[in-house]
């Protein structure tokens, strides 16, 4: 097994992974409890023979595995075949990653969010977006031929972080009669300064763009663009900032 230094859960992972259906075992080991104590937080018990039991458990928003010997002695890590292959990443997808990816996903479709593409495409991406975010219209203009071409939708988590003027510029979008057509207007005339902040926020938007910043750092991201999508089985892929090599792998084929 290769073994994996237990790390604090941040405040934010813990929101992700507090409403989790955690299965609890009247006779758990010491050791567990005593990881749990240190922010661990255990899923749910599964089976795997050998004289161990093994917890299925997350740290901030990362599965991982808790094998405790006949000993009462426990290794956090990832446990090998004889031919070096990882044994229980199905369970821990099952157990672990699919529902808190599920849990994640609920959590950015009920946020206030503004459409960039066709409602019915079939690739959804959420990105955390500033106003005043240079990489966060680069990515933008990276992602106009899928947008365009129907294959991908983005939706853009307004937050104001970059300067003084982002929340002010975040109200006007967000304030706009359409939404989508003011963050165009933002993204298009970005080089020459974007859209006009706004006079006044009024407290509903100014509550908006609260809420938008708690999630973007309950997901475990510090700046924008924070680029959050799913892959083929569901489980959510995070991007922090813009990507590079993996553009294909957000966006989808092109």
């Amino acid at each position: 097994m290769k073994p994996f230094p237990l790390i604090p859960i941040v405040a934010g992972g813990l929101m992700v992974a507090s409403g989790l259906g955690y299965a609890q075992s009247a006779a758990k080991p010491p050791v567990i409890n005593a990881l749990e104590g240190k922010g661990l937080t255990i899923v749910q018990e599964f089976n795997v023979g050998g004289g161990m039991r093994a917890f299925a458990g997350v740290a901030g928003d990362r599965p991982l595995a808790v094998y405790v010997t006949a000993d009462g002695k426990a290794i956090v890590g990832t446990r090998l075949g004889t031919n070096g292959e990882p044994i229980d990443d199905v369970t821990l997808q099952k157990l672990v990653a699919k529902p808190m990816s599920d849990q994640i996903w609920a959590q950015l479709e009920s946020a206030s969010w503004i459409l960039d593409g066709k409602a019915d495409a079939p690739r959804v991406i959420y990105t955390f977006s500033d106003p005043n975010c240079p990489y966060c219209n680069r990515f933008w203009e990276t992602a106009r031929p899928w947008v365009i071409a129907g294959k991908v939708q983005l939706r853009h988590i307004l937050v104001g972080v970059i300067s003084a003027s982002s929340p002010a510029k975040a109200a006007a979008i967000l304030g706009a009669q359409d939404r989508s057509a003011a963050l165009l207007k933002n993204e298009t005339n970005f080089a020459k300064g974007g859209i006009t902040p706004a006079k006044d926020i009024p407290h509903s938007i100014q509550q908006t763009l609260e809420k938008n910043q708690i999630l973007m750092a309950s997901l475990g991201f510090q700046g924008t663009p924070g680029i959050v999508t799913r892959d083929s089985n569901g489980i959510v892929k995070k991007y922090s900032g813009l990507p590079q090599q993996s553009i294909s792998e957000v966006l989808g084929p092109r």
